[in-house]
Order: C-alpha cells, then sequence, then structure tokens
C-alpha cells in the first residue's frame, strides 16, 4: 500500500498588493504590453520550450493566450481583458495597459481601498457620459452614405500590427478588400430583425498580399476536379441547384461502437448491407433532383461514382469550418443521419463553378442572395500570415460592431489624452455636495483623478518607443509627437504637423505641453474643445464599441484587484 501524505493547510496572503512578487509581476507584465503597442509595437516571439509551434505578435488575444501567468493577481486581470477581446476582439492592449496603469498609481496612494473605488467609478461615469455625448471631440460618427469611416478604422487596425510585415501599397489593397467582403455580408434585403453574414478565410501562403481576392459565395477546395472542364450539373426547373449538406460519415467502414453492439446474421456483409443503404440514398438524392452533395466527412467511392453518373456532384471531407456558412448560405439543413431524408433539409444555389488560385482549385457555390463569401489570404510566411489572419477577423468584427453602433474614437493616443484633459476640467469644478455623496474630501478626490488621468495618458505615452517626445495641447487635449532628435526651437508648431488621430494640423497655436504623465500637471483651460475642421480623410480611428467597454472593464478589474485583501492558495 502507497504511504499517504498528510494534507497541507492553505496558505493565507494578506494584502497581497503590497508584496514585492506581485509589483515585480505586474511591472513586468505591464512592460510587455505597453512595449507591443501601436504601429511602432516591438514583436514578441512566444515558444513553450519543448518544442512546438513559435508565434511571433504583438497582438493581445495571441499574447495573453500564449503567456504562462501564476500570480493569482495578474490571473484575474489577465482573464478579464481576455473575456473583454473574446467579446469585442479590439483593444485588448489598451485594456491591459490601462489596467496596469490604474493599478499601479491608485495603491501608492495615501487613500483607503473603498474610497478610490468609489471615485474611480465616479471617474468612470463621467468619462462615459462625455464619450456618449454629442459634444464629446473624440468622438467620429459613421456616415452609412461615406465608407471612408469604414476604411479609416480597417486601416488603422492593419497597420497597429507590425507582425503582418504590410508596406503601403499592401495595405491600401487589403483595407479595401476586408471593406469589400465585409458588404458581402450585409444582407441586401433588410428585415426586422437583420443577421449579418460571415466572411470565410482561405490560406495561401507563400504568396503575394496583393495576391489576396474575395470572391461572393463560398470557397470548397476540390483537387479532384479539373480545372477548364465545364460542370454538367442538374438543375431543378426554375433553373436553381438542389443542394444536400450531410454532416455524418457516408464512407460506410461500419457503425460507431458507441452507438451500442449490431448483431449480424451468418452470411450477412455488414459492409455490404451499408453500401446498399448508401446507394439507396444516392437514388433518392437523384429522384429528388438534387445537383450537389456536400459531405462534411468521407464519402464511399462508389456512392460518389454513382451521383456523378446521374450529374450529381459530390464533395466530400468539406470539413467542420464550412458547414454553418454553407447551411446559412443555401438553407439547407445538415442531414445526420441517412435515415432521415426529408425535402425541406435541402437548400439551392444559383451557380456553380470552379475556380483557380495559385496550384489549389475550388468549387464556387454562388448563392441567389449573397451574405457569405470567401476571402482567399495570402502573405509570404506562415508567421505573417497567421498574425494577418487573427487581424482580419477583427477588422471584421470591428465593422460589425460598427454597424450595430455607427460610432468610432479618436486613435493614435487623442481620446486618452482627450479623456484626461476633460477629466481635469471636470474634477476641478464638482460642486461639494458630489464629495459628500462619495464620502471623500475633496483632496482624496483629486488624488484618485490625477492617478486617472495619469494612467489614460500612460497609455498614449506607450505608443512612442523610439524616444519621441509627446505633447498634448491646450485647445483640443489631443496628442502630439515629436520626432527623437528634433532640434531646440522656439515654437513646437515648428516641429509638429498632425496629432495622432490626424484631425489636427500645426496651424493653429494650440498652447502645446509635454506630456510627462506626472502629478502636478497644469489644468486645462476650460472644455477640451470638439475640432470645427472637417474630418480629415486619413484619420486613426478606434472601434468606440470596443474602447468604451475596454475602459469599463480596466476600471473595474483595477478596482476588484485594489479591493483584495486576501488571497487563499490550496498547497494540495
Amino acid at each position: 500500500m502507497s504511504r499517504l501524505e498528510a494534507k497541507k493547510p492553505p496558505l493565507f496572503i494578506s494584502e497581497p498588493l503590497t508584496g514585492d512578487a506581485v509589483s515585480q509581476s505586474l511591472s513586468l507584465l505591464s512592460g510587455i504590453l505597453k512595449s507591443s503597442y501601436g504601429p511602432a509595437g516591438r514583436l514578441k516571439q512566444l515558444h513553450n520550450g519543448v518544442g512546438g509551434c513559435v508565434c511571433t505578435t504583438s497582438q493581445s488575444s495571441a499574447l495573453l493566450g500564449h503567456l504562462s501567468v501564476s500570480q493569482p493577481v495578474l490571473r484575474v486581470l489577465t482573464a478579464s481583458v481576455r473575456n473583454h477581446v473574446s467579446r469585442f476582439s479590439d483593444c485588448g492592449l489598451f485594456t491591459a495597459i490601462l489596467c496596469c496603469g490604474f493599478i499601479e498609481n491608485f495603491r501608492s496612494l495615501n487613500v483607503a481601498p473603498f474610497t478610490v473605488v468609489k471615485i474611480s467609478k465616479h471617474l468612470l461615469s463621467l468619462c462615459m457620459d462625455h464619450l456618449k455625448s454629442e459634444a464629446c471631440g473624440c468622438r467620429v460618427s459613421v456616415d452609412f452614405s461615406n465608407v471612408e469611416t469604414f476604411l479609416c478604422l480597417v486601416r488603422s487596425i492593419l497597420t497597429s500590427k507590425p507582425a503582418c510585415m504590410l508596406n503601403k501599397t499592401e495595405v491600401d489593397h487589403l483595407t479595401s478588400l476586408i471593406l469589400k467582403a465585409f458588404l458581402f455580408t450585409v444582407p441586401c434585403h433588410v428585415e426586422t430583425n437583420a443577421v449579418l453574414g460571415k466572411c470565410v478565410i482561405i490560406p495561401v501562403k507563400g504568396r503575394r498580399v496583393v495576391d489576396s481576392t474575395v470572391f461572393p459565395g463560398l470557397l470548397i477546395e476540390t483537387p479532384e476536379i479539373q480545372l477548364g472542364k465545364p460542370l454538367a450539373v442538374k438543375r431543378t426547373g426554375s433553373n436553381m441547384i438542389k443542394i444536400a449538406l450531410f454532416s455524418l460519415s457516408m464512407s460506410g467502414d461500419g457503425f460507431d461502437p458507441e452507438e451500442g453492439t449490431v448483431a449480424v446474421h451468418h452470411g450477412i456483409s455488414l459492409e455490404a448491407s451499408e453500401l446498399n443503404q448508401l446507394l439507396h440514398v444516392g437514388e433518392q438524392l437523384v429522384k429528388d433532383e438534387v445537383g450537389l452533395v456536400v459531405c462534411q466527412k468521407v464519402m464511399h467511392p462508389s456512392l460518389k461514382q454513382h451521383l456523378k453518373e446521374n450529374g450529381v456532384i459530390a464533395v466530400d471531407r468539406a470539413g467542420l469550418s464550412v458547414m454553418e456558412p454553407l447551411g446559412r448560405m443555401t438553407g439547407s439543413q445538415p442531414i445526420a443521419s441517412i435515415h432521415s431524408l426529408s425535402p425541406g433539409c435541402y437548400g439551392s444555389l444559383k451557380d456553380l463553378c470552379v475556380e483557380g488560385f495559385a496550384s489549389k482549385h475550388f468549387l464556387h457555390l454562388i448563392p441567389e442572395d449573397t451574405v457569405i463569401c470567401s476571402l482567399i489570404l495570402c502573405n509570404r510566411s506562415e508567421t505573417a500570415w497567421d498574425e494577418l489572419k487573427r487581424v482580419c477577423e477583427t477588422a471584421e468584427h470591428v465593422l460589425q460592431l460598427t454597424m450595430k453602433e455607427p460610432l468610432a474614437l479618436l486613435g493614435g493616443g487623442c481620446t486618452e489624452t482627450h479623456l484626461a484633459s476633460y477629466i481635469r476640467y471636470k474634477s476641478s469644478s464638482l460642486p461639494a455636495s458630489t464629495f459628500k455623496d462619495l464620502g471623500c474630501s475633496q483632496t482624496q478626490y483629486q488624488l484618485v483623478a490625477d492617478g486617472f488621468c495619469r494612467s489614460l495618458e500612460s497609455v498614449a505615452r506607450s505608443l512612442s518607443h523610439d524616444g519621441e517626445e509627446i505633447l498634448t495641447d491646450m485647445v483640443y487635449g489631443h496628442c502630439w509627437f515629436v520626432p527623437p532628435g528634433s532640434p531646440c526651437v522656439s515654437k513646437w508648431s515648428d516641429l509638429v504637423s498632425k496629432c495622432g488621430c490626424g484631425m489636427n494640423d500645426n496651424t493653429e497655436d494650440l498652447s502645446w505641453r509635454f506630456l510627462q504623465g506626472q502629478s502636478g500637471t497644469p489644468v486645462i483651460q476650460g472644455c477640451p474643445k470638439e475640432p470645427s475642421a472637417k474630418v480629415a480623410d486619413l484619420l486613426t480611428l478606434d472601434c468606440f464599441a470596443a474602447k468604451c467597454s475596454g475602459l469599463q472593464v480596466a476600471v473595474e478589474t483595477a478596482n476588484l484587484i485594489l479591493d483584495l485583501s486576501y488571497i487563499i492558495e490550496d498547497q494540495n
């Protein structure tokens, strides 16, 4: 009998944020995230040390998905950010850097955590009210009659991920391609509850990015179908192609053992019996005028031959990934049993053709109404392709969110510095009743507000990786970057041309000041104004829904961590 080890008591850690281990881990995580942020962010190479896939990235979803975090406090932080990214796909680094900034700035204050939490919630409400108001100077309305704002959103996402290795020509090509693919997924006939379609990404690695293209409908790779040969496909009386979609294996290789025991009489061949059943299904499909059969798994060669002889195109090994978009595009119901064939499970297609790309052959399924499209995505290397695929999926999701809430926020650090300027202005003119309701003094409120603003400004400062000086102006509260090694001049307007988002230029005297992020920075003179100039064509924009959620998640997660008094770890 093996020796039993006595159970160890749980480990109690009081006031976890005061420990050096947590401080060092938080500082290290913050440094990794800040150095990855923005178009000039430094790439990270992640691997597990025992072989396997190597990931080169600066994206939050990949970074946090591959990082092994052991500190319980940091696990709370990363879990919150990953949950945000799973819902919005964008602004993951913004959320994580801001949350780290809140924790670092708030815990150094000589203010009780409970009071800090109450004040930070009030500051968050001020930010959200401002962002949702018409007078907000960092918000841009999206005009559906003009695609420029959509193009700016997509371009901003593509240029923010250097691991994609894209030049300007490639960025412009992909920007228009992603928007074109997204427009294919918007229903032509809007109903009460319109549902957006889907873009299916097809990998082609080792080709130029500018070779990428988009097709309406769905492409299914079919090596056995030769390019150039005309497709003789059976059509219905209305000139449509009827399609049947099978989600089960049609290989005839025996029953699934999990379904139970099969009793077979002497002299009966189970394989022959199954093949006869499959051929009977094939006869039924021919009788029902089906022109295309798609099977998720393997199809018996005899069944494929039987269908081919009767003018039915059969495609097997389609894979799980195409089943949902294919069923949605054609209206077909996946058939899970050969014994439950009914006319109501069939779908329809407008046309079929064969497309060739690189060395691959695809069957192109063309629907009557396009809500599904196929994006053939190319890149020179596998690493760059993996990053580009994640970026394209993010861009599609951001466009979907923007369709639901047609707003965007200024990027390039300008929203963060604008909000910091607004909070400094607003917190300096609050009535005494506000401090009474919050149960704090004006001094405590100002301390927390200053930490809140410095955290926002630290996100903007994280965009600088090459020693640029960062300024903010006293009129609009936008962020400005001074190139490194610039000469000393009497006027800042001689060194800066445009703000981070591209909205403002240097034609006005905007009273710039250094963005140092230290306490004691001057309060902006009055509420930051909304730019009166016409919206520029090449703005850097962020997703409104994703950034608003990221701000809320950062504040709420920081408050949760600041309120921790004990960590209890099981030692067994």
